[in-house]
């Protein structure tokens, strides 16, 4: 009997049961260890101010309240439901509860493409792609509206391409995840576009006879996943606000996350780019529509940084099942098991993190809250403030007017790119009647902006305020023209 028990095979240790919610705890604790870095985008601040805005005055805005040089314009919260959540958070629990509620939603994310990839592979090929992905997602994990609808995009992600891989119809229960992905960001009509490939494979794959009836169920599909996309306070113009921001042209080459990639030094991007190019490079196959989707998702992320997050999450759905089929050492195994105890554990470890971090000191960045600067040079609602983009949201958080601020597609091309040349003294004579035109009283700039030493000189204006932070000068004839 003993010679029997030492001779049985030992017990496979249950790791893919529990290895999405593992992975889940383990991106949750880094995120919240990590806690500031998520509160480095100034807009972090503007999207809990519109928020509490709207829990004010109990209606979503369709025209600009916030900035004096487009105020009254046709403007669109297409955020509203993020920035509503972020905002009642922000009241409820402060900047802890806002780290704690992006943290929670990107660990979500990944704990949902851990839990897919494990349908097709095996736990260590898994864990190798998902740390690939969390540090090409790092750049962009920010508390920003993206981040809470992130879990929604990989929800329907994964059901389309669960669909296709597994031959099945359109996933019809998933369509109500489009109504939650419309109103919480803007991006919602990358949701239509991944049911292309949907469509394609369907015609490459089945045979003629098959492809009008299978064909059919899925243009249904998507005429209902359109339908559902408008159901906001903006109804279809929420889909049309990617190609507003588009519209505008080379003026996005002003905005850090709108610019392409640069690959005129190495970065993180270009080595997982290339390892990535090597990996595939081993052998795999890919079939006609995946490599297309591989390609195009390429395209996104090489055209605008932002997008970089789109290729992390994305591709690995699709190269799954090709990979698995390719690969046997990669494949998953049949094997099972109950991870309930280490799940309950990875809870636990999440309710430490949030209370460990929510003792913790978390703040926006001090480059882009200008705190000191408002107070010490008296900068109120009154003010004309030509302020720097970076200062955009602190001062909406603040209640001050801005001139600018993360609004790109209120402002427009034109204007962001007057603005942009005027602080950068591409044009002088055209900074200086943008100062005139509209009737700035002071200015709030970087210290490092061309534009402060010019103020410095010129006799009408007078610097009353300087920090690493900000500088402020003011006008001093008050009758400006």
């Amino acid at each position: 009997m003993s010679d029997q028990a030492i001779s049985s095979p030992a017990k496979q240790f249950p790791v893919r049961a529990a290895m999405p919610l593992l992975v889940s705890a383990c991106v949750y604790g880094l995120l919240l260890a990590l806690g500031p870095r998520l509160l480095n985008d100034p807009d972090s601040y503007s999207h809990i101010a519109i928020g509490r805005w709207i829990l004010a005055n109990g209606v979503i805005p369709s025209t600009d309240s916030f900035s004096f040089s487009m105020h009254g314009g046709h403007w669109l919260a297409f955020e509203w439901l993020s920035e509503v959540i972020y905002g009642a958070v922000y009241m409820f629990a402060g900047w802890h509860g806002v780290v704690a509620l992006a943290a929670a939603a990107i660990a979500l994310s990944v704990g949902i493409l851990t839990r897919f990839l494990l349908r097709e592979l095996a736990p260590k090929p898994v864990l190798i792609i998902v740390t690939a992905v969390v540090v090409l997602l790092a750049p962009h994990l920010l508390a920003r509206p993206h981040v809470l609808a992130l879990p929604v995009m990989m929800t329907w992600a994964t059901a389309l391409v669960h669909a296709m891989d597994t031959r099945a119809r359109p996933p019809y229960w998933a369509l109500p995840l489009l109504v939650l992905w419309a109103n919480l960001h803007g991006s919602v009509i990358l949701a239509l576009g991944l049911i292309g490939p949907a469509i394609l494979e369907v015609l490459i794959r089945n045979k003629l006879r098959e492809r009008p009836r299978e064909v059919l169920h899925w243009l249904a599909f998507a005429a209902l996943a359109v339908v559902a996309s408008c159901l906001t306070p903006y109804g279809p113009g929420t889909l049309l606000m990617p190609l507003t921001t588009l519209g505008l042209g080379d003026a996005l080459n002003w905005i850090g996350e709108w610019r392409p990639q640069n690959f005129g030094r190495i970065g993180v991007f270009e080595i997982l780019l290339l390892a990535g190019i090597f990996a595939l490079s081993r052998g795999v196959t890919l079939p006609v529509v995946r490599a297309l989707v591989l390609i195009g998702l390429l395209h996104f992320a090489l055209a605008q940084v932002r997008n970089a997050d789109l290729l992390a999450m994305l591709a690995p759905l699709y190269l799954a099942a090709p990979i698995a089929q390719q690969f046997r050492s990669w494949a998953a195994s049949n094997e099972a098991g109950s991870g309930r105890a280490l799940q309950v554990g990875a809870l636990g470890v999440m309710i430490l993190a949030t209370v460990i971090a929510s003792a913790r000191d978390v703040r926006p960045a001090a480059r882009n809250t200008p705190q000191a600067a408002v107070a010490s040079a008296g900068l109120t609602a009154a003010n004309r403030v030509l302020n720097d983009y970076s200062f955009g949201g602190y001062l909406i958080f603040a209640g001050t007017p801005t001139f600018i601020d993360g609004r790109a597609e209120l402002y427009g091309g034109r204007f962001l790119h007057r603005y942009n040349s005027g602080l950068a003294l591409a044009d002088l004579n055209d900074f200086l009647k943008l100062l005139d035109d509209y009737k700035i009283d002071a200015t709030l700039l970087e210290p490092e902006t061309p534009a402060v030493a010019l103020l410095d000189r010129l006799p009408d204006w007078k610097r009353v305020y300087g920090d690493d932070v900000a500088v402020v000068h003011k006008r001093q004839n008050a009758a400006a023209k």
